[in-house]
Protein backbone atom coordinates (compact mmCIF):
# COMPACT_ATOMS: atom_id res chain seq x y z
CA UNK A 1 0.00 0.00 0.00
CA UNK A 2 1.10 3.71 -1.12
CA UNK A 3 1.21 6.28 1.85
CA UNK A 4 -0.93 8.25 0.20
CA UNK A 5 -3.84 5.05 0.45
CA UNK A 6 -2.34 4.42 3.82
CA UNK A 7 -3.03 7.54 4.89
CA UNK A 8 -6.53 7.76 3.90
CA UNK A 9 -7.19 4.38 4.67
CA UNK A 10 -5.69 5.32 8.62
CA UNK A 11 -8.64 8.29 8.43
CA UNK A 12 -11.00 6.86 6.92
CA UNK A 13 -11.07 3.98 10.13
CA UNK A 14 -9.78 6.57 13.12
CA UNK A 15 -11.75 9.76 11.96
CA UNK A 16 -14.36 9.91 9.83
CA UNK A 17 -16.73 6.52 11.73
CA UNK A 18 -16.38 9.16 14.53
CA UNK A 19 -17.35 12.44 13.14
CA UNK A 20 -18.72 13.23 9.97
CA UNK A 21 -18.20 16.83 10.74
CA UNK A 22 -14.38 17.07 10.95
CA UNK A 23 -12.56 19.61 8.64
CA UNK A 24 -11.00 17.10 6.71
CA UNK A 25 -14.52 16.00 6.05
CA UNK A 26 -15.62 18.93 4.96
CA UNK A 27 -17.40 19.50 1.54
CA UNK A 28 -15.10 20.64 -1.42
CA UNK A 29 -13.17 24.19 -1.08
CA UNK A 30 -16.00 26.08 -2.63
CA UNK A 31 -15.97 30.40 -2.52
CA UNK A 32 -19.57 32.34 -2.73
CA UNK A 33 -20.11 35.27 -5.12
CA UNK A 34 -18.67 38.51 -3.64
CA UNK A 35 -17.79 36.62 -0.49
CA UNK A 36 -15.05 38.01 1.57
CA UNK A 37 -13.77 36.57 4.64
CA UNK A 38 -10.66 36.27 6.78
CA UNK A 39 -8.60 34.19 8.13
CA UNK A 40 -5.21 34.14 10.68
CA UNK A 41 -1.71 32.97 8.70
CA UNK A 42 0.33 31.04 11.52
CA UNK A 43 3.36 33.28 10.52
CA UNK A 44 1.22 36.27 12.18
CA UNK A 45 1.98 34.30 15.73
CA UNK A 46 5.60 32.88 14.36
CA UNK A 47 7.68 34.59 17.41
CA UNK A 48 5.53 32.59 19.79
CA UNK A 49 5.99 29.85 17.97
CA UNK A 50 9.44 29.86 17.64
CA UNK A 51 10.04 30.67 21.12
CA UNK A 52 8.05 28.02 22.46
CA UNK A 53 5.29 30.13 24.22
CA UNK A 54 2.94 28.34 22.01
CA UNK A 55 2.88 25.11 20.24
CA UNK A 56 1.71 24.64 16.85
CA UNK A 57 -0.97 22.33 17.97
CA UNK A 58 -2.43 25.16 19.52
CA UNK A 59 -2.89 27.12 16.38
CA UNK A 60 -6.69 26.73 16.06
CA UNK A 61 -7.57 27.72 19.62
CA UNK A 62 -5.69 30.38 19.89
CA UNK A 63 -7.04 31.60 16.16
CA UNK A 64 -10.55 31.05 17.86
CA UNK A 65 -10.18 33.06 21.02
CA UNK A 66 -8.77 36.10 18.30
CA UNK A 67 -12.02 35.55 16.38
CA UNK A 68 -11.49 33.72 13.37
CA UNK A 69 -12.86 30.74 12.02
CA UNK A 70 -10.34 29.79 9.20
CA UNK A 71 -6.50 29.42 9.23
CA UNK A 72 -3.36 28.89 7.08
CA UNK A 73 -0.64 26.73 8.33
CA UNK A 74 3.20 27.46 7.99
CA UNK A 75 5.22 23.91 7.10
CA UNK A 76 8.18 24.78 9.35
CA UNK A 77 6.10 24.87 12.42
CA UNK A 78 5.50 20.77 11.87
CA UNK A 79 8.06 19.96 9.21
CA UNK A 80 8.30 16.83 10.38
CA UNK A 81 4.76 15.99 10.71
CA UNK A 82 3.69 16.16 6.76
CA UNK A 83 3.62 12.02 6.76
CA UNK A 84 2.42 11.31 10.27
CA UNK A 85 -1.01 10.50 10.27
CA UNK A 86 -1.52 10.61 13.84
CA UNK A 87 -0.39 13.58 14.44
CA UNK A 88 -1.94 15.21 11.42
CA UNK A 89 -5.16 13.38 12.61
CA UNK A 90 -4.65 15.65 15.90
CA UNK A 91 -4.05 18.68 13.75
CA UNK A 92 -8.00 18.06 12.24
CA UNK A 93 -9.63 17.11 15.51
CA UNK A 94 -8.52 20.25 17.87
CA UNK A 95 -9.72 21.83 14.55
CA UNK A 96 -13.27 20.34 14.52
CA UNK A 97 -13.66 21.03 18.26
CA UNK A 98 -12.67 24.54 17.80
CA UNK A 99 -14.96 25.01 14.10
CA UNK A 100 -12.19 26.01 12.34
CA UNK A 101 -11.38 25.75 8.63
CA UNK A 102 -8.13 24.86 7.36
CA UNK A 103 -7.69 26.41 4.18
CA UNK A 104 -3.58 26.08 2.89
CA UNK A 105 -0.01 25.46 4.02
CA UNK A 106 2.59 27.85 3.24
CA UNK A 107 5.56 25.12 1.66
CA UNK A 108 9.26 26.68 2.64
CA UNK A 109 12.89 24.94 2.38
CA UNK A 110 11.61 22.01 0.60
CA UNK A 111 13.96 22.79 -2.78
CA UNK A 112 13.92 25.27 -5.68
CA UNK A 113 11.30 24.75 -7.80
CA UNK A 114 12.71 26.57 -10.39
CA UNK A 115 16.52 25.16 -10.19
CA UNK A 116 18.30 25.29 -13.35
CA UNK A 117 19.48 22.00 -12.75
CA UNK A 118 16.73 19.26 -14.15
CA UNK A 119 17.84 16.68 -11.56
CA UNK A 120 17.01 19.18 -8.60
CA UNK A 121 14.25 20.73 -9.64
CA UNK A 122 12.32 17.14 -10.01
CA UNK A 123 13.78 16.72 -7.10
CA UNK A 124 12.28 19.95 -5.30
CA UNK A 125 9.16 19.01 -7.16
CA UNK A 126 8.38 15.53 -5.07
CA UNK A 127 9.74 17.33 -1.94
CA UNK A 128 6.46 19.01 -2.35
CA UNK A 129 4.34 15.69 -2.77
CA UNK A 130 4.30 15.43 1.13
CA UNK A 131 2.83 18.57 1.43
CA UNK A 132 0.22 17.97 -1.08
CA UNK A 133 -0.89 14.81 0.35
CA UNK A 134 -1.22 16.53 3.68
CA UNK A 135 -3.03 19.09 2.77
CA UNK A 136 -5.54 17.05 1.34
CA UNK A 137 -6.01 15.05 4.75
CA UNK A 138 -6.24 18.10 6.44
CA UNK A 139 -8.96 19.22 4.19
CA UNK A 140 -7.18 22.48 2.76
CA UNK A 141 -7.37 23.52 -0.59
CA UNK A 142 -4.18 24.64 -1.79
CA UNK A 143 -0.49 24.85 -0.68
CA UNK A 144 1.71 28.10 -1.19
CA UNK A 145 5.05 27.53 -3.18
CA UNK A 146 8.13 29.60 -4.01
CA UNK A 147 9.39 30.12 -7.75
CA UNK A 148 12.69 30.40 -6.70
CA UNK A 149 15.32 29.83 -8.83
CA UNK A 150 18.87 30.80 -10.20
CA UNK A 151 19.77 32.94 -13.29
CA UNK A 152 18.50 35.40 -15.75
CA UNK A 153 14.74 36.66 -15.59
CA UNK A 154 13.85 34.10 -18.86
CA UNK A 155 15.58 30.84 -17.58
CA UNK A 156 13.99 30.83 -14.27
CA UNK A 157 11.11 31.54 -16.00
CA UNK A 158 11.57 28.35 -17.54
CA UNK A 159 12.34 26.45 -15.49
CA UNK A 160 9.59 27.97 -12.82
CA UNK A 161 7.32 26.42 -15.84
CA UNK A 162 8.41 22.83 -15.53
CA UNK A 163 8.55 22.84 -12.16
CA UNK A 164 5.10 23.92 -11.31
CA UNK A 165 3.29 22.66 -14.01
CA UNK A 166 4.75 19.14 -12.74
CA UNK A 167 3.96 19.86 -9.27
CA UNK A 168 0.11 21.31 -10.16
CA UNK A 169 -0.49 17.80 -12.09
CA UNK A 170 0.08 15.86 -8.93
CA UNK A 171 -1.83 18.71 -6.95
CA UNK A 172 -4.95 17.87 -9.35
CA UNK A 173 -5.01 14.50 -8.75
CA UNK A 174 -5.64 15.06 -5.17
CA UNK A 175 -7.78 18.21 -5.90
CA UNK A 176 -5.14 20.52 -4.25
CA UNK A 177 -4.35 24.16 -5.59
CA UNK A 178 -0.76 24.91 -6.00
CA UNK A 179 -0.45 28.62 -5.46
CA UNK A 180 2.43 31.28 -5.87
CA UNK A 181 3.14 34.03 -4.01
CA UNK A 182 5.22 37.33 -4.40
CA UNK A 183 7.99 36.04 -1.90
CA UNK A 184 11.21 37.66 -3.31
CA UNK A 185 13.36 38.06 -6.43
CA UNK A 186 11.95 37.55 -9.77
CA UNK A 187 8.57 36.12 -7.86
CA UNK A 188 7.81 39.75 -6.26
CA UNK A 189 7.47 41.23 -10.12
CA UNK A 190 3.97 41.28 -10.73
CA UNK A 191 4.15 41.39 -14.30
CA UNK A 192 6.56 38.58 -14.54
CA UNK A 193 4.97 36.21 -12.31
CA UNK A 194 1.25 36.93 -13.87
CA UNK A 195 3.08 36.18 -17.16
CA UNK A 196 4.16 32.67 -15.34
CA UNK A 197 1.07 31.90 -14.53
CA UNK A 198 -0.65 32.67 -17.99
CA UNK A 199 2.00 30.20 -19.53
CA UNK A 200 1.35 27.55 -17.26
CA UNK A 201 -2.57 28.04 -17.42
CA UNK A 202 -3.57 24.92 -15.44
CA UNK A 203 -6.90 25.64 -13.41
CA UNK A 204 -5.33 24.48 -10.11
CA UNK A 205 -2.04 27.15 -10.46
CA UNK A 206 -2.54 30.00 -9.25
CA UNK A 207 -1.24 32.96 -7.23
CA UNK A 208 -1.45 34.36 -3.36
CA UNK A 209 -0.68 38.26 -3.54
CA UNK A 210 0.56 39.36 -0.24
CA UNK A 211 0.26 42.90 0.06
CA UNK A 212 3.86 43.84 1.70
CA UNK A 213 6.37 41.01 -0.52
CA UNK A 214 7.57 43.11 -3.73
CA UNK A 215 11.10 43.90 -2.69
CA UNK A 216 12.99 41.82 -6.08
CA UNK A 217 16.49 43.19 -5.44
CA UNK A 218 18.28 43.16 -2.25
CA UNK A 219 21.95 44.62 -1.20
CA UNK A 220 24.71 41.93 -1.68
CA UNK A 221 21.84 39.91 -4.02
CA UNK A 222 20.33 38.09 -0.61
CA UNK A 223 17.34 36.82 -0.84
CA UNK A 224 16.09 37.79 2.98
CA UNK A 225 17.43 40.14 5.04
CA UNK A 226 19.34 42.77 3.57
CA UNK A 227 18.60 46.45 2.60
CA UNK A 228 16.50 46.25 -0.19
CA UNK A 229 17.44 48.48 -3.18
CA UNK A 230 14.96 47.82 -5.81
CA UNK A 231 10.80 47.32 -5.21
CA UNK A 232 8.13 47.20 -7.22
CA UNK A 233 4.76 49.01 -7.39
CA UNK A 234 3.29 46.44 -4.68
CA UNK A 235 -0.59 48.14 -5.79
CA UNK A 236 0.62 47.50 -9.18
CA UNK A 237 1.55 44.10 -8.68
CA UNK A 238 -1.44 42.89 -6.65
CA UNK A 239 -3.79 44.32 -9.20
CA UNK A 240 -1.71 42.09 -11.87
CA UNK A 241 -1.68 38.79 -9.71
CA UNK A 242 -5.51 38.85 -8.70
CA UNK A 243 -6.82 37.47 -11.96
CA UNK A 244 -5.02 34.21 -10.84
CA UNK A 245 -5.06 34.28 -7.19
CA UNK A 246 -6.74 32.09 -4.87
CA UNK A 247 -6.15 33.41 -1.73
CA UNK A 248 -4.47 36.64 -0.38
CA UNK A 249 -2.17 37.61 2.43
CA UNK A 250 -2.73 41.10 4.05
CA UNK A 251 0.43 42.07 5.61
CA UNK A 252 0.73 44.38 8.21
CA UNK A 253 3.32 46.15 10.04
CA UNK A 254 2.34 49.43 11.98
CA UNK A 255 -1.03 51.23 12.37
CA UNK A 256 -1.33 54.97 13.59
CA UNK A 257 -4.13 56.38 15.93
CA UNK A 258 -7.00 56.04 13.71
CA UNK A 259 -6.40 52.02 13.28
CA UNK A 260 -4.62 52.59 9.40
CA UNK A 261 -1.78 51.21 8.69
CA UNK A 262 1.05 53.18 7.99
CA UNK A 263 3.29 51.80 5.55
CA UNK A 264 0.48 50.44 3.01
CA UNK A 265 -2.82 51.75 2.13
CA UNK A 266 -5.55 48.74 3.38
CA UNK A 267 -8.14 51.08 1.11
CA UNK A 268 -6.59 50.98 -2.06
CA UNK A 269 -6.11 47.26 -1.62
CA UNK A 270 -9.19 45.98 -0.39
CA UNK A 271 -10.31 48.07 -3.61
CA UNK A 272 -7.91 46.31 -5.74
CA UNK A 273 -9.40 42.77 -4.65
CA UNK A 274 -12.93 43.91 -4.94
CA UNK A 275 -12.46 45.45 -8.56
CA UNK A 276 -10.80 42.07 -9.33
CA UNK A 277 -13.97 40.25 -8.42
CA UNK A 278 -12.30 38.12 -6.41
CA UNK A 279 -13.72 36.14 -3.55
CA UNK A 280 -12.87 33.85 -0.53
CA UNK A 281 -10.41 34.89 2.20
CA UNK A 282 -7.86 37.23 2.68
CA UNK A 283 -5.60 35.67 5.40
CA UNK A 284 -3.67 38.12 7.95
CA UNK A 285 -0.06 38.02 8.48
CA UNK A 286 0.88 40.59 11.14
CA UNK A 287 4.81 41.32 11.01
CA UNK A 288 5.29 44.61 13.00
CA UNK A 289 7.53 44.96 16.21
CA UNK A 290 5.38 48.29 17.65
CA UNK A 291 2.52 46.33 18.95
CA UNK A 292 2.49 42.77 20.39
CA UNK A 293 1.79 39.80 18.32
CA UNK A 294 -1.72 39.44 19.27
CA UNK A 295 -2.23 43.42 18.91
CA UNK A 296 -1.50 43.44 15.64
CA UNK A 297 -3.48 40.96 14.31
CA UNK A 298 -6.47 42.80 16.43
CA UNK A 299 -5.82 45.36 14.48
CA UNK A 300 -5.29 43.97 10.92
CA UNK A 301 -8.48 42.32 11.97
CA UNK A 302 -10.52 45.43 12.40
CA UNK A 303 -8.57 47.66 9.51
CA UNK A 304 -9.71 45.10 6.94
CA UNK A 305 -13.63 44.07 8.58
CA UNK A 306 -14.04 47.97 8.41
CA UNK A 307 -13.34 47.91 4.54
CA UNK A 308 -14.57 44.99 3.79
Amino acid sequence: MNRRKLLDTIFTCTVGAICTSSCALRAPYTIEQNDLKLSLAEWSLNKSIFGKKMDHLDFAKKSKELGFHAIEYVNQFFKNKAEDSLYLSEMNTRCRDQDITQLLIMIDREGYLADQSKSKRREAVENHYKWVDAAKYLGCHSIRVNAFGEGSSEDVKSAAVEGLSLLAEYGAKENINIIVENHGSYSSDGSWLASLMKEINMDNCGTLPDFGNFCIERKDGAMWGTECIKEYDKYQGVKEMMPYAKAVSAKSFDFNRNGEEMTIDFAKMINIIKEAKFSGYIGIEYEGDSLSEEEGIIATKKLLESLI
